[in-house]
């Protein structure tokens, strides 16, 4: 997802009245609510710290004394940050009148930026101190192409969704920006000939970059845009357009099924994906769909692009996964955890779990994850050294000897918290030896991430992966707020029966 975003930083909110603080919906184990809350309100610091404090818009993230916010900001950092506000209101961590002015900041703000205007996209990177465009990166002075991106306005479509819900008050503004945002923007109805549906692209830019694009116009609104060659074949985290778009009338249900489960078992075709499925083709509304999986340590599963956690479980903080599609994410996500863990204890024997793209403590970002559990055949690898496994493919290309160790692993927090719902007792076990062995907990809560074997930790907050770990812990402390928020009767409608046709043989 960082591949498109990041996130962000500034303004405390102050300890205020109580929330609701219902057990989550299907919440395995009590877990400890002290630790929780202690946590939330660390987390809700660094959320804090990363907002302009004139146009209250975060930035993507803040450094880890909470000093210096990131000159740049992104319609997920936003997205993340209005979820972040309804938490901290519903524990408790601000009123509800220091919520209501923090949300309606952000609506003046997102009414004022610049966006496509003949699809009502908005752009990656805005100045969130003047909410312009950003057209030069502020580190090196390289320019910056206009680009929207269907992830990125999906997570910001989706938490303006959640507004009316949450803050009525705002609820009619929030529909307004809504109301022009057109997720067939990015609709390839072509893309999938043989399954007789399409697929969302990456986004597009508004002039022609110099690499790979394909000149379009997939809204119908006569203006060319110039879209990525590539498309989002796979339900990762990416799946987030295609809930929205779907929940808005915009996009077929039909769609839904065009993205693939693992790629097909057909000869060598698809032997470039990291391993031979295991499956059979089914039909669901028109579509064929072939349902494998893979094979990880005695599991069976439904990779994501790369193996991280995020790519797994972060539509599940507000899209209610687990209880409209019981068994296909239903099964899934605990799989994926236990996935997961396994990896980090065993396998690579870290002593420690959860891989997911964040800040490399050793500079720059960098995407984590298991590469097992991962269709593209490099993966994302759990360390630095970039130790991979080959498991081959049967009569295409042969296994390679597994690894006989592994390097500098980097766990991040984020990881263990979006696991939280599946695994408590083992997060929070986790989470636990991360603050108490390495200097990983700072101001704002834990900082991004750690490389277990060196000790390096990455000291920044970032709005992305911050805004994940206070969507996780309103689910956790305050009756599954975001999901509440998001899945209306009228949202429900459009995408349960969908969701729900689905039997992955996942165990």
């Amino acid at each position: 997802m960082r591949k498109t975003v990041l996130t962000g930083m500034l303004a405390l909110g102050l300890l205020a009245s109580t929330a609701p603080a219902a057990t989550a919906e299907g919440q395995r184990g009590g877990g400890d609510r002290l630790t929780l809350r202690a946590y939330a309100a660390a987390t809700w610091r660094s959320m804090a710290a990363m907002v302009d404090p004139v146009t209250g818009v975060p930035s993507d993230k803040v450094s880890g004394d909470l000093r210096t916010r990131a000159k740049v900001t992104s319609p997920t950092n936003i997205a993340t940050y209005l979820w972040s506000v309804f938490t901290a209101r519903d524990l408790g961590l601000i009123t509800p009148g220091q919520a209501t002015t923090r949300v309606r900041k952000v609506l003046d703000a997102l009414a004022a930026m610049e966006r496509h205007e003949p699809t009502g996209q908005f752009f990656n990177w805005y100045d969130p101190a003047t909410l312009r465009l950003v057209r030069t990166w502020p580190e090196n002075g390289d320019p910056v192409r206009l680009f929207a991106s269907s992830v990125d306005n999906g997570w910001l479509a989706a938490a303006l969704m959640m507004v009316p819900q949450a803050v009525p008050s705002q609820g009619d503004r929030a529909r307004a920006i809504l109301t022009k945002m057109n997720f067939a923007a990015y609709y390839d109805k072509d893309a999938r000939p043989d399954a007789g549906t399409g697929l969302l692209r990456g986004g597009f830019w508004v002039d022609r970059p110099a690499g790979c694009s394909v000149e379009s116009d997939y809204a119908g609104t006569g203006v060319t845009v110039y879209s990525t060659c590539h498309h989002y074949g796979a339900p990762g985290e990416t799946r987030i357009g295609t809930y929205v778009g779907i929940a808005l009338g915009q996009l077929p249900k039909e769609h839904y099924f065009g993205m693939y489960r693992t790629f097909p078992d057909s000869g060598c075709d698809w032997a470039w994906q990291d391993q031979k499925p295991v499956g059979s083709w089914k039909e669901h509304l028109g579509v064929k769909v072939w349902e494998g999986t893979y094979g990880y340590r005695g599991m069976r599963l439904v990779p994501t692009w790369g193996g991280s956690m995020f790519e797994e479980l972060m539509n599940d903080l507000i899209v209610p996964e687990s209880a409209w599609a019981p068994n296909s994410w239903g099964r899934n996500h605990p799989v994926f955890v236990r996935a997961q863990i396994e990896h980090g204890l065993t396998e690579a024997g870290y002593g420690y779990w959860g891989f997911s793209p964040s800040n490399d403590p050793h500079g720059g970002y960098r995407e984590y994850g298991v590469d097992g559990l991962g269709l593209q055949a490099e993966g994302y690898t759990s360390d630095r050294e970039r130790t991979s496994v080959d498991p081959g493919y049967e009569g295409c290309r042969p296994a390679q000897p597994e690894p006989t160790s592994y390097g500098d692993g980097v766990v991040t927090p984020h990881a263990a918290f979006l696991a939280y719902r599946y695994a408590p007792e083992q997060a929070l076990a986790n989470l636990a030896r991360l603050k108490q062995n390495f200097d990983a907990y700072g101001p704002g809560g834990f900082y991004d991430a750690v490389a277990v074997r060196s000790g390096k930790v990455a000291k920044a907050y970032l709005a992305l992966d911050q805004g994940m770990i206070m969507a996780s812990l309103g689910n956790a402390l305050a009756g599954d707020n975001m999901r509440r928020y998001f899945a209306t009767p009228e949202v429900a409608a459009k995408l349960r029966p969908v969701l729900s046709l689905e039997d992955w043989d996942v165990k």
